[in-house]
Formats: C-alpha cells, structure tokens, sequence
C-alpha cells in the first residue's frame, strides 16, 4: 500500500511523533454517529457491546471474557492485577511501557506488586534470561514471588514477537506457574506483520490475558482487557468499577470497536503505517550517516542520525521525539494509517537536501 485511503490534512504530514496523533478513518465516525442515534442501555447492556463479546470470541476463535476500558495504560495495570499478588512480581522487559511510561500505575493496582524488568535485544524478552532470572528469584518470605511475564506486542522498539517467540515464553510460563500477558497496544500493526490468525500468536501459544487497544490504529478509544482463562476474571467488573473505568456508555467505544473489525479495516490501517515505515527505512538506510537501532517490523523507526541532520528536520517543521540512545543522537519516528507515501518522500528529501 502506497498512499493511505484517507489523506490527510495541514501539519499532520510533518508529524512523525507518534501513531496517537493521527484523527479517525470515517468508518469509525459513521459507526458514532449510529450510535448516537435514539437511545439504548447503559454500562455495557447496549447492543453494540453485546456484538462486541460475540465478535472478539470469532475473532480469536476462543471463548473470552471482554471488558472495555478508557486507556491502555488502565487495561495493562489492571488486567495484571488479576494475576499477581500484592506480594508477587512481574518480569518484563526494561523498556516496557508498563516499566516506563506507565507512571507506577501496575504496582498502584497490584496493591504493590513489584516490576522486576530484564535486558533483551531489540526490547524483546528472551525465555532462557526468564529462566535465568527465576533460577535466581527465592520462594522465601523475604522475597516476592513471581507471578507473571508481561510482554509488548509488538515491542517498544518497533519489532515484533514471532509465533514461535511467544510459544517458547509460554512454555517457560507454564514450567514455573506464571501467567503471560500481553501489552497489545500495537497488536494490529504486529498482526499486519505476522500475517497469522490472533489465535495462533495469543492463547493457542500460552497467552492468558491481552490488553487489546485500537486507539493507535484509528479509534478516539478502543481499549480492551480480553481474557482467554475466563476464570482469571471472575472479580474484574468489580476492579473496573473501582477505578473509574466502567463507562456508562459504552456503546460509544464498542461502535468504533465495531467499525474497525469489520471487514479486517483494523489490519488494513495498520498494514498502511507499516508499509509506511517500511518504505521510510528503505529510504533512510540509502543516506550517509544514518543507521537503524532496530529491525522495522511494525510501525516505529529508531534512527541514529547526525546532530545537523536532527537540526535540519527541526528547521523544516518535522515533529518527531528525540530519544535516549547510547550509541549517539537518536531520534524516533512513528508512522500511522493516514501516513501518506508523500510524507515519507518529503521527509527523505530534507534529509537528501543537507
């Protein structure tokens, strides 16, 4: 895909800083405006959200338990509130968005559960570092007890867990009696890069508990909590409620729900700002001076490039984050489902035009 089905307009060619600042595809508007017509039930009674239950266990081809939520940070913090101990820990990856970016939100809801966060190439966990971490972790009272593995798909560094990646986490999972959850922020756009069913890269390979958003990929907010062990759920709707995250209606997020799983426009947006990013590495990797951090696999691009070069794209009006990198100035670069080839192609030629 070459040029998105919904251009874009003013500044939004210029910005590259994340997929959050993209607006709505007007499939997900449309679905609004019908749910805005008459009236209906409220907190979670309405029809659209009835659908939705029905439609996620299709889509994942698994009974599942599905609760909505505003954010995707509420959806990470809770769901592994339900799987860990005020006394357990959870093993991440350090550049995990619930280690952070997530202001201590998981450990808040815990009830103090601990973050215990791991190294790994290209912000992927690695099962013999889990196994290595474990052989080490006591069962004694003094200590906390792991209790689960959470990991971004994709990751916070543009890349993206292989089948066979999540499987050998689960199993290591399973060898020690931990859950796996799974931060999927990003899972369409690691979806659109694997080309496998959601089954095949969730429950089917250890997956116990998904934070399923679509706010990046289109929606204001669609965010969701999906459990595939049902009974992990069992006193969910009651911590929801708790912390102020049962809207009253609903609808309003099932609809853009809705709107985006039919006829797999959810993949297709995020297939778009994938090819994007593809097509913006290809490109990068061709100028002097400048080197990728990480694969490109989904839809972010980390760049080492020279200060003057920074400077230039700053001068032009390019909006991008600068980012931490040991290995020099280092800047990140998100593409979205409205990123048009014409952005790419302007953003190349002002680095070409140092």
């Amino acid at each position: 895909m070459s040029s998105s089905p919904y251009p874009s307009k003013g500044s939004r060619a210029l910005d590259f800083r994340s997929d959050n600042v993209a607006g709505m595809p007007p499939e997900v508007l449309e679905a609004l405006v019908r749910a805005a017509a008459g009236s209906d039930s409220a907190y979670g009674e309405d029809g659209w959200t009835q659908r939705l239950q029905a439609t996620l266990a299709d889509l994942f081809e698994h009974e599942v338990s599905v609760f909505i939520v505003a954010t995707g940070t509420a959806a990470n913090a809770l769901a592994l509130s339900t799987l860990v101990p005020p006394w357990g820990a959870v093993l991440c990856h350090e550049e995990a968005h619930i280690a952070t970016d997530e202001c201590g939100a998981p450990e808040l809801l815990t009830g103090g559960a601990k973050l215990i966060p791991l190294s790994g190439p290209h912000a992927k966990l690695d099962p013999a570092t889990i196994e290595e971490r474990l052989s080490r972790s006591s069962r004694g009272v003094h200590h906390v007890q792991p209790a689960a593995v959470s990991l971004s798909q994709s990751t916070e560094a543009g890349t993206v867990y292989t089948v066979a990646e999540v499987g050998a986490i689960g199993d290591a999972c399973r060898r020690h009696g931990l859950r796996l959850h799974m931060d999927g922020a990003r899972f369409a756009n690691a979806l659109a890069h694997l080309g496998c069913a959601p089954a095949e890269v969730t429950w089917r390979v250890g997956a116990d508990v998904l934070s399923f958003g679509l706010t990046k990929n289109g929606a204001a907010t669609a965010e969701a909590v999906i459990f595939f062990d049902r009974s992990l759920a069992r006193d969910f709707a009651y911590r929801r409620k708790r912390t102020g995250h049962l809207f009253s209606k609903m609808r309003f997020v099932s609809a853009q729900f809705e709107a985006l799983l039919s006829n797999r426009l959810w993949l297709r947006l995020a297939a778009q700002a994938n090819a994007m990013a593809t097509k913006l590495s290809e490109g990068l990797v061709r100028l002097p001076g400048i080197r990728l951090l990480h694969p490109v696999e989904a839809n972010e691009l980390f760049v080492l490039l020279p200060e003057a070069r920074i400077a230039t794209l700053e001068r032009a009006g390019f909006l991008f984050y600068r980012w931490e990198c040991a290995e020099g100035p280092c800047v990140r670069l998100v593409t979205a489902f409205d990123t048009e080839s014409a952005h790419i192609d302007g953003l190349l030629a002002a680095l070409r035009g140092l």
